[in-house]
């Protein structure tokens, strides 16, 4: 009995000691973390918020967190204890009477410390799928992110069809005039009308492409896709200021593939101490009752002073670890599974610098055209716009050098929203290479 209760207490102290471990996956890993991450608006916020809540993606990885967190106390109590009958089909005879039957209470316990491993290796595991579920919320956030970002592009797209085909419209009406007072050809009113059958036809594919991009936010955030979606308002070109060495430093600290990695490398070392121990012995204590019945020969013999009385037995039994092989296995496969997480942290390193890189060539790539755009290309065709736009009511040019001056300059105003569009979405690659918001993105130029 006395090493029951003693080996009951090393148990205790054990799963004591994880329970500071356990809070703190609980606490300092709380599902609900806020993710630190660049919107360009206010709504975008408030879409990427809606979706982390109700993504199912999300909370089916919250989920299998919440479960593997629980294994930590299933994993660190000590077997059930196993209580046992015995009825003996002939009595045996003793000194003190027949022995009937008898009840016995078993404990088996494990090596020294073997609880308290299991129970860290179930708590790294659960920690491990922590940091995938917040590697998935990430994905999400940067699904919404892209998806609105083309949303925002095609919105100001349609913007620009819709002023095009005003100004068609008005260089028509005024093509008709001309024409109707004989200073034009009706030529130029017909290349107009064909123009303005083309920007309809072009708002018309916008509008399917902008459809498809609605229900995709749509089904990100677990609506029905057809539910309506507002339109973008003009996005704010960003300045973003990155130093590579940096932005390494931070994948390292916050991606949490890379942490999810170095988690499970932690557990596998662990699991590797576990199955050393296995080859160590384990012990298993019983205390039993014998009932014992009154002797049937009292009349020729005196009565023992212990005639009748129950017996009590304490035994104390070891397991023998004789099969080397298994236990050989199973070292060399917890080894093996430490050299393949190693391999995983290895190509997710690989990963993060390789997406940091291609996102910061993207970025600066960008920035540098709409750059030429803003200073460059922008005012000049607006200027020669305006030229040709004179020359063309004065009757020095033609109907095709108006179409060709006023095709540039919606061409250009295009390209001006594709790249900024562009330039967000290669921001949102780099914070979902490193799992954080980039320093000092965010200011305007």
């Amino acid at each position: 009995m006395m090493a029951f209760r003693t080996r009951r207490a090393i148990a205790g102290v054990a799963l004591a000691s994880l329970l500071p471990a356990l809070a703190a996956a609980q606490g300092t890993s709380h599902p609900d973390e806020e993710l630190d991450f660049y919107a360009a608006a206010a709504d975008l916020r408030a879409y990427v918020s809606e979706a982390l809540e109700r993504n199912p993606t999300a909370l089916g990885w919250l989920a299998r967190f919440r479960a593997a967190r629980q294994r930590v106390p299933q994993v660190t109590a000590l077997p059930d204890p196993v209580v046992s009958f015995t009825q003996g089909l002939r009595s045996v005879e003793t000194r003190v009477g027949p022995q009937l039957n008898s009840v016995t209470l078993s404990q088996t316990f494990p090596w020294f410390g073997t609880l308290e491993l299991r129970g860290r290796v179930a708590l790294l595991e659960a920690t491990a799928l922590y940091h995938r579920y917040q590697a998935t919320r990430w994905d999400i956030v940067a699904d919404v992110k892209r998806t609105y970002y083309h949303l925002a592009y095609v919105d100001a797209d349609l913007e620009l069809a819709r002023e095009e085909q005003s100004l068609l419209e008005h260089y028509e009406t005024l093509a008709r005039a001309r024409y109707a007072t004989g200073d034009g050809l009706q030529q130029a009113v017909i290349r107009l009308q064909a123009e303005i059958a083309r920007v309809v036809d072009r708002r018309y594919l916008l509008d399917r492409q902008r459809a498809a991009l609605a229900a995709r936010l749509n089904t990100a955030l677990d609506r029905p896709p057809e539910q309506p979606v507002p339109p973008v308002p003009p996005l704010v070109r960003p300045v973003v200021e990155a130093d590579r060495e940096e932005l390494y430093r931070l994948g390292e600290r916050s991606r949490h593939e890379l942490r999810a990695a170095a988690t499970l490398i932690k557990g596998s070392e662990r699991s590797l101490e576990l199955a050393r121990l296995a080859a160590r012995p384990g012990f298993t204590a019983s205390v039993g009752v014998t009932n014992v019945g009154r002797r049937g020969d009292q009349a020729a013999l005196p009565r023992p002073a212990d005639d009748g009385r129950n017996a009590v037995t304490v035994s104390v039994g070891v397991s023998l670890p004789l099969w080397g092989s298994k236990n050989r296995a199973g070292i060399e496969r917890a080894r093996d599974e430490l050299h393949a997480h190693a391999r995983d942290r290895a190509a997710a390193h690989n990963t993060m610098e390789m997406e940091v890189q291609e996102a910061l060539v993207r970025l600066e790539t960008l920035d540098r055209q709409i750059d030429l755009l803003d200073t460059v290309l922008l005012p000049q065709t607006d200027e020669a716009l305006r030229a040709t736009e004179t020359a063309y009511e004065t009757g020095q040019l033609g109907v095709l050098e108006l179409l060709d001056g006023e095709r540039t300059r919606i061409d250009v105003r295009s390209m001006r929203a594709r790249y900024l569009s562009d330039l967000l979405i290669a921001l949102t690659a780099l914070e979902r290479a490193i799992g954080t918001r980039v320093p000092s993105a965010g200011r305007t130029p």
